[in-house]
């Protein structure tokens, strides 16, 4: 069996060759004196003769598209107008973290005044529904949500506060 030793040698020490040798191994040179440089005649590596991107999925590239991509046309089963969206969508939040809602600020000030509940929008912070789990401080508040749990409207009312209902 006869080896290529030049091919051998040249791939060991590849690494360290200079830029101008691995020039020598490419395709280029290999075709230079024949005409075309393996473009052909007539096309002349010009234009897309296949398409442009997935053109002709349904005709010439159909094998492609059914072999690959099956299932890519045509369409499945019944559409379903005025589809809503999200109605299941309730974030909530529990009554020991109903006051980070509101700044320290207002809180301090509400402290002091008795005769004055601070109103907590629960829904402009983002959250619809308010559950029980913690305790409240002994402060009465308003709090407006689309839904209240039975547990968070009894810990509300027992400190002196109200529930409101916002469509």
């Amino acid at each position: 069996m006869r080896r290529n030793l030049r091919s051998e040698h040249i791939s060991a020490f590849l690494v360290e060759l200079p830029k101008w040798w691995t020039a020598k191994l490419k395709k280029t040179r290999k075709l230079r004196g024949h005409v075309s440089h393996g473009k052909g005649r007539i096309g002349k590596h010009r234009k897309h003769p296949g398409g442009r991107g997935n053109a002709g999925g349904q005709h010439h590239h159909r094998i492609n598209f059914d072999k690959y991509h099956p299932g890519y046309f045509g369409k499945v089963g019944m559409r379903h107008l005025h589809l809503k969206r999200n109605q299941q969508h309730c974030p909530a939040v529990n009554l020991d973290k109903l006051w980070t809602l509101v700044s320290d600020q207002t809180r301090d000030v509400y402290a002091k005044k008795t005769d004055v509940a601070p109103v907590i929008d629960v829904v402009r912070a983002g959250y619809y529904k308010v559950i029980g789990k913690g305790r409240l401080p002994k402060q009465p508040v308003i709090v407006k949500a689309k839904f209240f749990s039975r547990r968070a409207e009894e810990k509300i009312k027992g400190v002196g506060g109200c529930c409101i209902l916002v469509a």
